[in-house]
């Protein structure tokens, strides 16, 4: 246990009160129990209304030291890292923290040959496994900037994400299991910077899993196993300054190209290590399994940092919760004695659609603490995963954030708040919530709903989006000046407790990965046949929102001609073709469940897409589209929604 954590209800209360009221010493009496090289000037100098955030001004450290080396002082021969491969009858391997600090050491060598210094940005697109968390951690050890990236992102992804960084170096691999299921990396990369213009990577260090056949290399091309034979086991940790960027990792957007969102060194760690101990409850015996992978915040945050900042287990998975059979995470949980878990709203739901005998099999006596994150659980969903998973004694701890809070901001207290089912519950300390209108005015009654905002920054706040602080200001601090917005609309009720209801702007959350729609419409917009698209989000009972798209075809003469067929896609083969085109640019993740040709899409004079209507219409409530009046083509509507009927009448929708 840490001397900073929350035992009671009674200590939360003080904490709270004492974040508000002094920030300066509370967050400065628990950074002091972290490792620096040199101490704080000022505690928190920041200003949501310029967007100018520092937290531990003038401090330096290394992150790594914090994670590893302390530990290794104390504890070097306890598992810091259980991994789990993707075929159940492989062996798991395990990693103590010596040995992992080693792994490490060994990794940040190798960058540093090939030329990577403090503050070079190094693309990793890596499959869960072990090498992918000794590359991230390497990266902050040698004080360069990792940007992660999930490998089931495509090419296109990729490149967007390399250019926006400027990575000199990407990190691969030959390919990646998922289930019994192989795909290939190494070529997506080759592709990625093959289409970029100006490609600014000079090596791509490949790593060889056996997993598929490598392509014959280039001269940028660096093998894994070559690169790192006779590192040393040991490297000086250089130091940053506490408002260096530790990571960039990219997020969906409205509008525009994915977002670059910069989390920096001080701040993070000291925020991530907090929430972890308090949320969860941990101690240095606990044995912490995040089902996320590393190519997300969550996977970042819960996995990678706060769980090896204060010396406990984490545990990484290659696999599929649903390959060979779904049993396959109880059966690990049994296997590794897991006293926490963590995953997303989707995977319980997909599970609570299995045989129930398939969690009986298994014994989960060791399970302390269950945690869900990425959406709001619905309250079946919860009921199940407290009654069946957790055997109705291992408290759910329903957690809100975003890749741009960095961690865990709303969320009961394992084992000491209150639980109510849907409820994300009370705000953790340091954290300021608030209600407002569209109009900016404060929403103050003690049951209401709104905008979800912060109200004063917190230490594991984004600092800005790579290379674009307008963009940063715009879309988070002026909408609601003097505040942080979360895009996120909320509910408050009488107890203070909230309920977050989901996104407010043009973004989707599909199991828990937040899609643009302006993304995935432009990806379907690269189909040759069609003019335009708009998507939207609608409720699915695995995926919480699946993705529904409206597209006009184009009927010039000459578009089907160019494809080589005489007819215009239709049907399933227009969903087929759609699907495709999303899944090429972007990845599977984003790609449509149902697809409507309509004649036109429903637009104010302006130009906007009136998504609301869609979405009203794709849900079955045409009676209720509201005001449709400022449309300058309100005729469109009628035509959609008979479209939308007949598709369902055929069973395509």
């Amino acid at each position: 246990m840490q001397p900073w954590q929350l035992r009671s209800m009674d200590d939360y209360r003080a904490a709270y009160r004492r974040a508000q009221e002094d920030p300066e010493g509370f967050w400065g009496e628990i950074a002091s129990t972290f490792s620096w090289h040199t101490q704080w000037s000022r505690v928190c100098a920041s200003d949501l209304g310029t967007g100018e955030i520092s937290w531990f001004s003038g401090a330096r450290l290394n992150i790594t030291e914090n994670a590893l080396d302390r530990h290794v002082r104390t504890q070097p021969h306890k598992t810091a890292l259980i991994w789990e491969p993707a075929d159940p009858a492989q062996p798991a391997r395990r990693f103590t923290y010596s040995e992992l600090l080693a792994q490490v050491c060994r990794t940040a060598h190798m960058l540093q040959r090939l030329g990577v210094q403090k503050g070079d940005r190094v693309t990793i697109y890596l499959p869960m496994v072990p090498e992918l968390l000794f590359c991230t951690l390497a990266c902050a050890r040698l004080g360069a900037v990792h940007s992660v990236v999930f490998a089931g992102f495509s090419s296109e992804s990729l490149a967007t994400r390399i250019a926006d960084t400027k990575s000199a170096t990407v990190v691969t691999a030959d390919g990646m299991r998922r289930g019994d299921r192989v795909f290939s990396l190494k070529p997506a990369v080759d592709a990625a910077l093959r289409d970029m213009p100006q490609c600014p990577v000079t090596k791509v260090i490949t790593l060889d899993t056996k997993t598929t056949e490598l392509p014959a290399p280039s001269a940028r091309d660096v093998s894994w196993a070559q690169a790192i034979e006779g590192c040393p086991a040991e490297f000086a940790a250089v130091s940053c300054d506490s408002e260096d960027p530790l990571f960039i990792l990219y997020t969906s957007g409205s509008t525009g190209s994915p977002k670059g969102i910069v989390h920096t060194q001080a701040g993070y760690m000291v925020w991530v290590a907090y929430t972890f101990a308090n949320v969860f409850q941990v101690d240095e015996s606990s044995i912490h399994w995040c089902t996320a992978d590393l190519g997300w915040i969550t996977g970042h945050s819960y996995i990678a940092y706060a769980p090896l900042l204060l010396g406990t287990t984490t545990m990484m998975f290659e696999g599929v919760p649903t390959w060979p059979n779904a049993s396959r995470l109880w059966q690990a949980v049994e296997r590794h004695s897991v006293t926490h878990f963590y995953t997303a709203p989707t995977l319980i739901r997909s599970l609570q659609a299995c045989d129930e005998s398939l969690v009986a099999s298994s014994n989960r006596s060791s399970l302390k603490v269950l945690g869900t994150v990425g959406e709001p659980i619905n309250a079946s969903a919860w009921q199940w995963y407290f009654e069946v998973v957790g055997n109705s004694r291992c408290p759910v701890v329903d957690t809100w954030w975003q890749t741009e809070t960095g961690g865990i901001m709303i969320a009961p207290l394992a084992g000491l708040s209150p639980l109510r089912p849907t409820y994300a519950g009370l705000p953790l300390p340091g954290v300021l919530p608030m209600l407002v209108d569209d109009n900016g005015r404060e929403v103050a009654d003690t049951s209401a709903s709104g905008n979800l905002c912060i109200s004063r920054p917190w230490p594991g706040m984004m600092r800005t989006i790579f290379g674009n602080f307008e963009r940063f200001l715009n879309g988070y601090l002026r909408p609601f000046p003097g505040h942080y917005f979360s895009g996120d609309g909320a509910m408050r009720d009488v107890d203070g407790l909230y309920r977050v209801t989901g996104r407010v702007d043009d973004v989707l959350n599909v199991s828990g990965h937040r899609l643009g729609t302006a993304e995935i419409e432009n990806a379907i917009n690269k189909h040759p046949a069609l003019v335009e698209s708009a998507v939207v989000g609608i409720p699915d009972a695995v995926t919480g929102q699946s993705v529904f798209a409206f597209v006009v075809i184009d009927n010039a003469p000459g578009t089907n001609e160019e494809r080589g067929r005489a007819t215009t896609p239709s049907g399933n083969i227009l969903l087929a073709e759609v699907q495709a085109e999303v899944t090429k640019h972007i990845g599977a993740l984003a790609k449509p469940r149902q697809v409507i040709a309509v004649s036109g899409l429903p637009k104010t004079r302006s130009g906007k897409i009136m998504r609301r209507i869609l979405r009203a219409i794709a849900l079955g409530e045409s009676d209720s589209l509201g005001d449709t009046s400022t449309l300058i083509n309100p005729e469109v509507v009628t035509a959609i929604v008979a479209a939308v009927k007949q598709a369902k009448g055929a069973g395509t929708v």
